[in-house]
């Protein structure tokens, strides 16, 4: 690994259907066999966890500790899955969608996915890289003129070099998120401009955004932020329809997910999970989007789209399969593998701060972790306090989701939760990160990688 400089920072109603048109009986008998398939094709087969190669009496400390905590008050409920070799493994919905109306928990369960969008945003820019739509080395500005006089800090200086898409991708645009950076001039600035503010389009928060200075020179410093926002602008532009279009027409329909999108419709309405009320107040926290069943002005593809636990695991197993499932392929495997790669430069500087607060999410080489383009990218076996593979390729959400790949066991995880975006909350959500990925681990009884026999099947 390469030494860098840190700065230590439905399912559709069928009697409704037949009830509205006058419909054959063959034309009955073949709607009902495309819904069925349209159905099963939502979730990934399922198996025993011994079937490959994991202990289901392992996987039940998984299922204590997740339990215990709904039933102490900690968090209203989760739903995790596991799967393993594209079977689902594990899977369990715990406690509450909502505590206060007592409404349980459901494996369709809907979540706010925060910076989990990261990853589908970036695959959307990197399907349009294979059409010849996008260059990842071009500037930002050849597609949005408004950065063509982008300037550093509160000075101003002129930039060095114009950002590219790739410095989006991988968070070295000098673009920054106001809560996180350290610069208290470059907050100000974005705060007066009120850049992260949901009443507004994309278009007029990228137009905002070009105007305000960069927090450091474009290619110089990982600083987590408002780049991936940017990236679906350019989706935009580049591909002539809205970003939620196109993540509806074009990876959310192809691949059968059901409620992975920048809303929810009034039928699923009621699968909404929500966060409990705080005791302090006596009020649910805000979260980053509040009313999900309006279409929001501005679509955030850094932080503004919902999700369920078997969508993402099916999102997953796409990117664990080279860009392809069920014989849909979005994207090419030297695509996902360039994605899933390290992408930082050389002497890279970080935010102390922000670098501090992530701890085992760092890409830093002291945590044995670089950043790809869209994702946390496993560099090294050891660093980390963490079990893991290198190469495997993970993201987590400012509400608590987590998501991970493990190419070399075969493995895809999520956890939905849905905790504030506030200082305990955010340390509530590391926790239950560390949880789950421990105890997915300690549960794999057959390793790949330890044995070097291929497939874990048994």
């Amino acid at each position: 690994m390469r030494p860098r400089t840190q700065m230590i920072g439905r399912s559709i109603n069928l009697r409704h259907c037949l009830e509205k048109s006058a419909l054959s009986t063959a034309s009955v008998l073949m709607l009902t066999t495309s819904l069925s398939a349209a159905v099963l094709a939502q979730a990934l087969p399922k198996t025993t966890p011994e079937a490959v190669g994991m202990s289901s009496e392992r996987l039940n400390r998984l299922t204590e500790t997740f339990q215990r905590d709904v039933d102490a008050g900690k968090i209203p409920g989760a739903v995790v899955v596991v799967a393993r070799n594209g079977k689902i493994a594990y899977e369990k919905a715990f406690g509450y969608q909502s505590r206060e109306g007592n409404v349980s928990m459901k494996s369709d369960a809907i979540f706010r996915i925060a910076s989990m969008s990261k990853p589908i945003t970036s695959v959307a820019v990197m399907m349009l890289v294979e059409e010849g739509k996008i260059d990842l080395a071009a500037p930002v500005s050849q597609y949005l003129p408004e950065f063509n006089d982008s300037r550093v800090g509160a000075e101003r200086a002129p930039v060095k070099r114009p950002m590219t898409v790739q410095d989006l991708l991988r968070h070295t645009s000098g673009l920054t998120y106001a809560g996180f950076t350290e610069d208290a001039v470059i907050k100000q600035a974005y705060n007066e401009a009120k850049v992260f503010n949901f009443d507004q389009s994309l278009a007029d928060m990228v137009t905002k955004l070009a105007k305000l200075p960069l927090v450091r020179q474009p290619g110089t410093a990982w600083e987590y932020g408002m780049s991936t926002d940017v990236l679906g602008r350019i989706v935009e532009v580049a591909s002539g329809t809205g970003l939620d279009q196109f993540v509806q027409e074009r990876i959310a329909k192809p691949l059968n997910l059901a409620a992975t999108g920048f809303s929810v419709s009034q039928s699923q309405a009621g699968n909404i999970a929500e966060p409990q009320v705080e005791p302090a107040t006596g009020k649910r926290p805000a979260m980053i989007v509040d009313n999900l069943t309006n279409r929001p002005k501005w679509l955030s593809g850094g932080g503004g789209m919902v999700s369920t636990g078997e969508d993402y695991v099916r999102f997953c197993q796409m990117l664990l399969n080279g860009g392809e499932l069920d014989g849909v392929r979005l994207l090419s495997p030297k695509t996902v593998a360039l994605m899933t790669s390290d992408h930082l430069p050389p002497g890279v500087t970080y935010n102390a701060g922000f670098v501090a607060l992530l701890q085992d999410l760092a890409p830093t080489p002291e945590m044995g972790e670089g950043f790809g383009l869209g994702f946390l990218v496993r560099e090294d076996v050891g660093h980390n306090p963490l079990p893991g593979s290198v190469g495997d390729f993970s993201w987590s959400g400012a509400h608590g989701t987590y998501f991970w790949v493990d190419p070399k066991e075969k493995l895809v995880a999520t956890l939905m939760v849905q905790n504030p975006f506030d200082e305990k909350g955010l340390a509530k959500s590391g926790h239950y990160r560390r949880e789950m990925r421990n105890l997915v681990y300690q549960a794999v009884t057959v390793s790949t990688e330890a044995s070097n026999t291929g497939s874990p099947t048994q």
